[in-house]
């Protein structure tokens, strides 16, 4: 009999997450002694070549707890589909499918919490909540979650040493204790670049143009650039709420010539295979899986500090973390790289030596451990 997993996640938009949750259920599909089968509630799915092997479902399901009594519970086809399929483990991804998949729990099963960011719902009471009705929505959802947690005697798998941090801070010492930490993971042959060219430098970004991943930030590296005599090409791959504002910017500066901006796209790799050095501009970032799939790639890494991406960072040896969010310090990383041809290849090396310890297969090695504990 087969040992049967099931993944949760709310939908399969382009992000990190997702991202990781498909890698992972391709991987356990692999394994002839497992079962796997991915949930979704709403019908998005921007990875849709990754969905084709696996058993993959889209059920409507939300559950929005309320202080007035005014509950909203649509999780019964869920649940008729979980006692159908029996599996030994559920593994959710993102706070709206910790919620939903835990109002019932079920008997026999494991459960494991996957933390892929610092979940601000799951925050202690502070003084100033009282004046916040989001945050005692948030607080009466984090009472509600945490005695299922405890019912369930939950797991949780921590991205990074910096969400680690987080979890064992904000969770009880029960739950705590079950906390594992088991960084995020690629798939190291999609990326694998052999020859290189050192004709132009081009950076490149990857990530949502949301306020946190900060691309706005690169017209100042350019100007830095500029001014010292360097010019480059850049490239911004991803969407989101912020494009069109920092299209603008880039307009405005007169870089349009220097920027490009193509949105998602379907085969990342192509576009690493074509730069040079990976620019990570992010305020906050808990972990970094594109950071892994540049390195993969041979490219060199800047990034800002972040918090759980300094896991990934030797300075020096594969890239450069820098703790200011300084253009000049940028600029100069960037300078000191390219201008190196031997520490270029030398950091290109030990990034993508660096990168096989997080390959998807022996990822899913340890988590299969984890799941049969």
């Amino acid at each position: 009999m087969k040992f049967k997993i099931l993944h949760i996640i709310p939908s399969l938009q382009k992000g990190g997450a997702e991202r990781l949750v498909l890698d992972i259920c391709n991987e356990l599909h692999s394994r002839a002694e497992i079962e796997v089968c991915l949930i979704i509630f709403r019908n998005i799915n921007e990875y849709k070549s990754l969905t084709d092997n696996i058993i993959f479902k889209i059920i409507p399901s939300r559950v929005i707890p309320s202080l007035s009594g005014k509950a909203t519970i649509e999780i019964d086809n869920l649940l008729s589909f979980i006692n159908e399929f029996k599996p030994n483990v559920i593994h959710s991804h993102l706070f709206e499918a910790e919620i939903v998949s835990r109002w019932q729990i079920l008997d026999g099963v494991k459960y494991i919490t996957h933390c892929h960011d610092n979940m601000h719902q799951l925050q202690r009471f502070k003084l100033p909540d009282l004046f916040s009705k989001k945050r005692i929505t948030e607080l009466y959802e984090r009472e509600k979650l945490l005695n299922r947690y405890k019912k369930c005697k939950n797991n949780f798998v921590a991205i990074s040493s910096h969400t680690k941090k987080y979890f064992n801070s904000i969770l009880p010492i029960e739950l705590a204790k079950n906390i594992v930490l088991l960084h995020n993971a690629i798939d190291c042959r999609k990326f694998k670049i052999e020859n290189r060219s050192y004709n132009e430098l081009i950076l490149i970004n990857i990530g949502s143009f949301v306020a946190k991943k900060n691309q706005i930030f690169f017209i100042d590296i350019i100007k830095s650039l500029q001014k010292k005599n360097i010019y480059c090409k850049i490239i911004l791959l991803g969407n989101g709420v912020l494009y069109n504002a920092v299209k603008l910017s880039v307009d405005m500066n007169g870089f349009s010539e220097i920027f490009t901006m193509p949105g998602n796209v379907s085969e990342v790799s192509n576009w690493l295979s074509n730069a040079s050095i990976y620019v990570h501009s992010a305020t906050y970032e808990p972990f970094g899986l594109v950071l892994l799939e540049a390195m993969a790639a041979g490219l060199p890494v800047i990034t800002l500090n972040g918090g759980g991406n300094v896991d990934l960072i030797e300075n020096g040896k594969n890239g450069f973390i820098i703790d200011e969010q300084n253009p000049e310090l940028f600029a100069d990383k960037i300078i000191e790289i390219w201008e190196n041809k031997t520490l270029y290849n030398q950091i290109s090396s030990n990034a993508q030596e660096f990168a096989q310890r997080f390959d998807i297969k022996e990822y899913v090695d340890k988590l299969i451990k984890l799941y049969k504990v």
